[in-house]
C-alpha cells in the first residue's frame, strides 16, 4: 500500500526549476534514502511533504489516519521541562489513557457504579496492547543510544547545546514511531557511536522513513531505496546506496550523451540561423528559429558540470608554535572543559572529536576570541593568520546576496572577479543574485568556503565543514586541506573524511 503519494510536483525559486511534473510513492516498510547535489532541493522537498512548503504545481496525499513525524529543530518547548519529561510527551496520549483508568477507578469507589469499572477494564486493555508499563525503559534506551543518558535525563532543556537539543528532539521523534518518519541531515549533530545506534534503530523500524543524508555510508547502512533528486526530475531507486550508484551511472552516461547531443544540434541551428536570417534561405532560417524555441531543453547536469574548485591561500608564518593553550577552562555559565593545556606547531594537523555538547564547538569559538574564557590562557604567535570556519549558516545581513557578502567583505575585487570566485564553488548567476537565506544548506556552506579560501591564512581552524555539503563539495575541501601547508585544527564527526588528513586525533 501506498503510505505517500505526489503527483505533478513543480516548483522553483526564481529562474531555478527544481522539480517539472515529478511523480514520487513511498510504500509501507520502505526505507528511502533521499541524495542530490547541493541545491537540487532535498530540504524544499521534505518541506513539501510535511506541508510547510505549498509547491507551485501538484499534490502530496497520504493515506487516512497516516501519522507523519518531522524532525524540527526549532519546535517550540518549555525550557523548564527537564530532557525526561520531555520525552515523555512523545506518549501524551496514553498517560492521558492511564489518568482516564485512574479517574474511572476513583469514581467507582466513590460511587459503586458497574459501568466505572468495565470502562476502566477497557482503557487497561488499551495501555496494555501499546506496551504502557514497558514506556520507561523504551525511552531509556532511546535516550542513552543517543547519548542523552550522559547528558543528565534530569538536566533542563534550556540548559541544552544547540546539538543535545536536536538530540532530544530526534529522541521524542524515534520514541512516537510514526508512519512516516522524515529526517533531514539527521547525523549532523551526532557522535559517531550515536550515528552507528541510530542506523541500527532505523534498519529495525517497522514503519516507512524518508532520509536525507550526505553521510553516504550511513545511508548505506538504513537504506533499501533510494530517492534522487537532480536536474529537475525526482527517480526512485530500488536496492542499496551502492546499488543505485551503480544504476545512477549507467544512467548519467545516457543523460549526458542526449545533452552534449542536443547542445551541438542547438549550436549548428544557432549558426545556421545567425548566417542566414537576413539572406536568401531567412524563410528556412525563421522557421528553424521558432523549432528552436519550441525545443524541450534538457537541463545540464548539475552533479557533473558544477564542481567546486576549494583552494585556501597559504599565508608565509615564521613562528614554529603557533597555538599555546595554557589551563584553560571554557563554558558559558558554567565549565565545559576544564583546566586543559596544548599546543600547536607549524604544519601540525589536529583532529578534535568527542561527544556531542563536550565544547567542542566553544572550543573553536573561544580560540577566535568570540567567547571569554572562563579561566586560563591562550596565545596565537604574532605572524598566525586564522581561517576560520563556523558550524552554524547563519549571516549577520540574511537578506544580502552572495554577490554583495563578498564585495563588503573584499571591497578591492572587481564585479567580474567576486563572480569568478564564486563560479568556482559550483553558484550559478542565478545563486549569486538571490538572498543569501533562501539557498539551499549546501550552497549556503559552499559561500563560507568561498569567504574563507579568499583570505590568505596559515591555521584553518574549521568547525563541522563537511555538514550540509554534497560527495563532490567534500573530495574538493579534503583535497584542499591535504595540500594546505600550514596548521589545521578541525573538528569533524565524519571519519571517512578525516581518515585521509594524517591528523593527530585529540578526544575530548
Amino acid at each position: 500500500m501506498s503510505y505517500l503519494q505526489v503527483t505533478g510536483l513543480t516548483h522553483g525559486y526564481g529562474d531555478k526549476l527544481l522539480y517539472k511534473n515529478a511523480e514520487f510513492s513511498l510504500y509501507t516498510g520502505e526505507h528511502m534514502g533521499v541524495v542530490g547535489p547541493n541545491g537540487a532541493g532535498k530540504s524544499t522537498f521534505i518541506g513539501i511533504l510535511t506541508g510547510e512548503i505549498v509547491p507551485d504545481e501538484g499534490m502530496v496525499s497520504t493515506q487516512p489516519g497516516t501519522r507523519l513525524g518531522y524532525l524540527d529543530q526549532h519546535a517550540t518547548v518549555n525550557g523548564a521541562d527537564s530532557i525526561r519529561e520531555y520525552l515523555k510527551t512523545a506518549f501524551e496520549g496514553l498517560y492521558q489513557t492511564e489518568n482516564n483508568m485512574l479517574t474511572c477507578y476513583q469514581r467507582y469507589a466513590e460511587t459503586g457504579e458497574e459501568s466505572l469499572l468495565t470502562q476502566a477494564a477497557e482503557y487497561q486493555q488499551i495501555l496494555e496492547k501499546e506496551d504502557f508499563y514497558q514506556l520507561d525503559t523504551k525511552i531509556e534506551q532511546v535516550a542513552s543510544g543517543l547519548g542523552l543518558v550522559s547528558i543528565g535525563m534530569e538536566r533542563r532543556f534550556d540548559t541544552l547545546s544547540g546539538g543535545q537539543r536536536a538530540k532530544v528532539i530526534l529522541a521524542k521523534l524515534l520514541l512516537g514511531t510514526p508512519d512516516i518518519l522524515l529526517l533531514d541531515e539527521p547525523t549532523n549533530f551526532l557522535d559517531q557511536e550515536h550515528v552507528e545506534w541510530l542506523a541500527g534503530f532505523l534498519r529495525s523500524f517497522e514503519n516507512a522513513f524518508l532520509v536525507v543524508s550526505h553521510d553516504y555510508c550511513f545511508l548505506q547502512k538504513i537504506s533499501n531505496c533510494i530517492c534522487d533528486i537532480e536536474n529537475g526530475s525526482i527517480r526512485k531507486y530500488h536496492g542499496s546506496y551502492e546499488q543505485f550508484l551503480k544504476q545512477k551511472e549507467h544512467q548519467r552516461e545516457e543523460y549526458l550523451r542526449r545533452y552534449q547531443s542536443q547542445q551541438r544540434k542547438i549550436k549548428q541551428e544557432e549558426e545556421y540561423i545567425r548566417r542566414n536570417i537576413a539572406g536568401v534561405n531567412s524563410r528556412i532560417a525563421k522557421g528553424r528559429r521558432k523549432r528552436l524555441e519550441r525545443m524541450e531543453r534538457i537541463q545540464a547536469p548539475t552533479g557533473s558540470l558544477i564542481k567546486p574548485a576549494v583552494r585556501f591561500l597559504p599565508a608565509p608564518c615564521s613562528a614554529q608554535e603557533l597555538l599555546t593553550v595554557k589551563n584553560l577552562e571554557i563554558g558559558y555559565y558554567y565549565p565545559l572543559l576544564r583546566l586543559f593545556h596544548f599546543h600547536v606547531d607549524n604544519g601540525q594537523r589536529i583532529l578534535i572529536t568527542g561527544f556531542n555538547g563536550i565544547g567542542k564547538s566553544t572550543l573553536l569559538k573561544t580560540l577566535m576570541g568570540w567567547i571569554p574564557p572562563l579561566s586560563g590562557e591562550y596565545h596565537f604567535a604574532e605572524s598566525v593568520k586564522p581561517g576560520y570556519y563556523e558550524q552554524e549558516l547563519r549571516w549577520e545581513k540574511p537578506e544580502e546576496t552572495p554577490l554583495d557578502i563578498l564585495a563588503n567583505r573584499f571591497p578591492a575585487l572587481s564585479a567580474k572577479e567576486l563572480r569568478q570566485a564564486l563560479a568556482r564553488y559550483g553558484l550559478t548567476r542565478e545563486h549569486i543574485l538571490q538572498p543569501v537565506s533562501t539557498l539551499s544548506g549546501g550552497e549556503q556552506a559552499r559561500i563560507k568556503l568561498c569567504l574563507l579560501c579568499l583570505s590568505p591564512c596559515n591555521f584553518l581552524i574549521l568547525d563541522e565543514p563537511t555538514n550540509h555539503l554534497d560527495a563532490q563539495s567534500k573530495a574538493a575541501l579534503l583535497q584542499a586541506l591535504q595540500e594546505f601547508p600550514g596548521s589545521i585544527l578541525l573538528v569533524s564527526h565524519e571519519p571517512e573524511f578525516f581518515q585521509n588528513l594524517n591528523a593527530r586525533i585529540v578526544r575530548l
